[in-house]
C-alpha cells in the first residue's frame, strides 16, 4: 500500500502540493486528472523520492520515502517509474536497455537479466524487437520500450508521469493497450495523464488535482460522468 498523509511540497515561495492525502490499496489503479500546473507530477516524483517534501508522510509498504535513514535506492526497486520521455541509452538494443538494470541494480547474471529483458520485452509487444536500436522505433515502441526496463526491476507499483503526452495521436493507442494490459493483470498504478476517456475506463478511483490539492476523489463514474465539484465540472467541459 502507498499512503500519502497531508503532504506539502513547494518550489521556494511557489507552494505545489497544499496537503494532499491518498491511499492506494494493492491492485488498485489511479488516475490523476488536472490542469498543467496543478502537482500532479509533482505528486509522483514525491512518491518516489525524486523530490523532497517541507511537511507530511509518504509510505511504501510502510516504508517512510522522506525518511533520514531510507535507502531511497532500494525504494525504488519496489517503485517503477516511467516518465514523460522515454530516456533510453541511443548506443545499447533494446534488449540490452531493459537488461542494464537487472544486471546492475539486482545484481543479476548476465544470461538472467538478458532473459527478463526478453520476456518483458516481449510482455509489451516488442519482443521481435531484441536488437533493434531505440532510434529505429516509433514514439510508441520506445515508450513501451521505457515500460518494460521499468517491469524488468519487478516492482509492486508502477508511477506513469503522461507517458502519451509527447506522442503523435496515431501512437497512443498503442501505449495506453501497454497499459491497459498491467491493469489487467493487477499491477497497482498511479496514472498522471490527460486521456480522460482512458481514464474512465481503466481506472478503479480517478483523482482530480486542482492547486495543488485533491478537489475531488471517487470512481470514474462520479469524478468523469457526474462529477460533484464545479471545479470537476468545468475542468472535463474544458479537456472533452
Amino acid at each position: 500500500m502507498i499512503e500519502i498523509k497531508d503532504v506539502h511540497k513547494a518550489f521556494g515561495d511557489l507552494q505545489v502540493l497544499k496537503g494532499v492525502t491518498l491511499d492506494v490499496s494493492n491492485g488498485e489503479v489511479i488516475s490523476v486528472i488536472g490542469a498543467s500546473g496543478s502537482g500532479k507530477s509533482t505528486l509522483l516524483y514525491c512518491i518516489n523520492g525524486l523530490e523532497p517534501i517541507q511537511s507530511g508522510q509518504i509510505l511504501v509498504d510502510g516504508t517512510d520515502v522522506h525518511a533520514n535513514d531510507t535507502n531511497v535506492n532500494k525504494l525504488r526497486q519496489r517503485l517503477g517509474m516511467v516518465f514523460q520521455q522515454w530516456n533510453s541509452f541511443p548506443h545499447l538494443t533494446t534488449l540490452e536497455n531493459v537488461a542494464l538494470a537487472p544486471r546492475i541494480v539486482l545484481k543479476k547474471p548476465k544470461d538472467e537479466a538478458r532473459e527478463i529483458a526478453s520476456k518483458q520485452l516481449d510482455h509489451v509487444g516488442l519482443g521481435d524487437k531484441l536488437e533493434v536500436y531505440p532510434n529505429k522505433l516509433s514514439g510508441g515502441q520506445q515508450q513501451r520500450l521505457a515500460i518494460a526496463r521499468a517491469l524488468a526491476m519487478e516492482p509492486n507499483y508502477m508511477l506513469f508521469d503522461e507517458v502519451t503526452s509527447a506522442l503523435d495521436p496515431e501512437l497512443v493507442g498503442e501505449v495506453l493497450d501497454a497499459l491497459r494490459m498491467l491493469s489487467d493483470e493487477g499491477m497497482t498504478m498511479i496514472l498522471v495523464t490527460h486521456e480522460i476517456g482512458f481514464a474512465r475506463d481503466v481506472s478503479d478511483r480517478v483523482a482530480y488535482v486542482h492547486e495543488g490539492v485533491i478537489e475531488e476523489i471517487g470512481p470514474p463514474s462520479q469524478v468523469i460522468l457526474d462529477p460533484q465539484s464545479e471545479r470537476t465540472r468545468k475542468f472535463l467541459s474544458a479537456v472533452r
